[in-house]
């Protein structure tokens, strides 16, 4: 089970969990709740640079569509080649085998997100 206190937050519901100079991103169990049952999955490119705050993939559900934002800049270094073959593990799984793209960041940038309470406290939620 993942350690939610230890991840990052943004107000677009994605999470980041940081190792060294890699994030791990993914949405949160409360976006994967609203958007319903995720039926496919757009990923940016390996290699590619992203840009926080801009939008750098799709995912789309039974419901809507939705975008995904990066949370930090950086280089994009793996995707979730999984989620793509099997997008409903966004849903099973948020925290764990359903995270997104793995990026290259300066750690310094994660403290500007979100902590775990700041995120409950966004979303009236504790998940």
């Amino acid at each position: 089970m993942t350690d939610l206190t230890a991840l990052k937050y943004t107000a677009e519901h994605e999470w980041v969990a940081l190792d060294g100079d890699t994030a791990t991103v993914g949405i949160t169990s409360y976006a994967a709740d609203k958007l319903g049952d995720v039926v496919f999955v757009e990923l940016p490119a390996v290699g590619s640079t992203v840009t926080a705050a801009t939008v750098v993939g799709e995912i789309e559900s039974t419901k809507s569509v939705g975008e995904l934002y990066a949370p930090l800049t950086g280089e994009v270094i793996e995707v979730n080649d999984a989620v793509v073959d099997d997008p409903s593990l966004v849903n099973a799984d948020p925290f764990g085998a359903g995270w997104l793209v793995k990026l290259t960041v300066d750690p310094a940038a994660v403290a500007e997100l979100l902590d775990r309470d700041a995120y409950i406290s966004l979303t009236g939620s504790a998940e």
